[in-house]
């Protein structure tokens, strides 16, 4: 009897172990160096989202701006929130979908003149950019805060050394 008790014990702790391991190895970082190597040289600052503080700070404060969770980021191929995610899924990198690493060409350098629905579509930096950027300036005008939400490329990139 011993000897069974001393088996579950031991099967129930590596169990424990593994699971602990796995939701360990998977948890999302507090904050994310949004870097990606598909860009060959980074012309500003690596931005570092405070992921656990939209996570876990705004969403409770602010809950209007987080109808979908963890969807108002994370989205299926087709656009449509992935909105019962949890800490600890697999999620695609942006640059997966939004596949060109760049921002859309601008003025003579553009081809033709896209809509920002294609932009935001095909370009990373321009569905980065819309996402945060415009939560963000809704925020601002919302609450009008004394320490505003950044809006600027100077206020996400910080100055390369």
């Amino acid at each position: 009897m011993i000897k069974k008790d001393l088996l579950v014990s031991g099967i129930i702790a590596i169990v424990t172990f593994c699971i602990t391991a796995v939701i360990y190895a998977k948890a999302v970082p507090d904050v994310i160096e949004l870097k990606d190597p598909a860009y060959e040289k980074h012309k500003k600052g690596i931005v570092h989202f405070e992921h656990k503080k939209h996570q876990d700070d705004y969403a409770k404060q602010y809950p209007e701006y987080y109808k979908n969770g963890c969807g108002e980021c994370h989205h299926d191929k087709d656009g449509k929130p992935l909105s019962n995610l949890k800490e600890g899924d697999d999620v695609q990198k942006c640059i997966e979908c939004h596949k060109i690493a760049s921002e859309a060409p601008k003025g003579k350098k553009a081809e033709k003149k896209l809509t920002k629905k294609e932009k935001i579509k095909d370009y990373h930096a321009e569905a980065l950019h819309a996402n945060c950027r415009d939560c963000h300036k809704k925020y601002n005008k919302k609450y009008n805060p004394e320490k505003k939400a950044p809006t600027t490329c100077a206020k996400c990139h910080p100055k390369k050394e």
